[in-house]
């Protein structure tokens, strides 16, 4: 039987190093993979054809969820009518209940909804099953054993921190997260050490790489989302309009309602407010017009 060590990658700084720790190491058999989910800023995506430059082949998974949609649509024209849903809603839902080709938003098409906190879904079924359907089960079928290497560091979470750097899982496959005990200065030096740029983005005011934005977004990483890259806003803005008319409701927000506003525009003006969000915060004004050209969270302008 033979291991092939899967190296999952996002663009991001800690899947590189993990990628460069397992060049460094000469791993056999090495499977890089990278989920593309449709909604990641444009340097992310000519960051990993960079990385396919320097550092060697990726394979693209991305999900699809056409079949889906289209029993979504017989849902709509049947149940929907059943329920005695308005011929408004229903022939507004089955105008944009079409494949978009985006997976994020083919997603939410078919939910008639965004993720939240409360119901993350989009992990698992942008990432997840994608990743075991066409990766981990045909290596499976081949008789191979598999090794899923993740760039988890206990720093980040107490969740986090709780997870083994081994484990088996009930699928078959053996996780490992050789990052575990790395700080976030062990991750950048590994990228010096072997002469790879980090994701611009990490220079741009950004914390993290990856859905732009997150549904777990904090409000100051939503501030910097929003006057640095307003085109990603406006991006939301339009999917809010699309998923609204797959919705029985009508309508569907990116951020959960509630006081912060209802609509992706209202909470990045909630996001320029101060503490409590009452009232806006003038240094943020002043900022949101004279964003740096170097900004790091990391110390990379220094």
């Amino acid at each position: 039987m033979d291991t092939v060590n899967v190296i999952s990658i996002s663009g991001g700084k800690d899947s590189t190093a993990l990628w460069l720790l397992a060049k460094e190491r000469e791993t056999e058999n090495m499977k890089v993979i990278f989920s593309d989910v449709g909604h990641e800023h444009p340097e992310t995506y000519k960051y990993i054809d960079y990385l396919q430059k320097e550092l060697g082949e990726i394979t693209i998974i991305k999900p699809d969820f056409s079949d889906r949609i289209i029993k979504k649509r017989e849902v709509v024209q049947t149940k929907w009518r059943n329920e005695g849903i308005s011929e408004n809603i229903i022939d507004e839902a089955l105008g944009v209940l079409k494949p978009t080709g985006i997976p994020f938003l083919d997603l939410c098409l078919w939910k008639g909804r965004f993720p939240s906190t409360m119901a993350r879904f989009c992990t698992q079924e942008l990432k997840v099953i994608p990743v075991y359907e066409q990766v981990y089960m045909p290596l499976f079928e081949s008789g191979n054993h598999v090794v899923s290497w993740q760039g988890i560091r206990a720093q980040e979470s107490r969740k986090r921190a709780m997870m083994p750097e081994r484990e088996d899982t009930p699928e078959g496959y053996e996780v490992y997260r050789p990052l575990i005990k790395w700080d976030v200065y062990d991750v950048f030096k590994m990228h010096d050490k072997h002469g790879i740029k980090p994701n611009p983005l990490y220079t741009q005011g950004m914390g993290r790489v990856g859905c732009m934005p997150c549904i777990n977004s904090r409000k100051d990483e939503l501030f910097e989302i929003a006057r640095r890259f307003p085109s990603e806003i406006e991006r939301v803005a339009e999917w809010e309009r699309i998923v609204g008319k797959a919705s029985k409701r009508g309508s569907a927000t990116f951020f959960t309602s509630d006081d912060r506003g209802h609509g992706i525009n209202e909470v990045v003006e909630w996001s320029k407010t101060s503490r409590g969000g009452k009232n806006y915060d003038l240094e943020k004004f002043i900022a949101w017009e004279d964003a740096p050209t170097c900004s790091s969270q990391y110390g990379l302008c220094e």
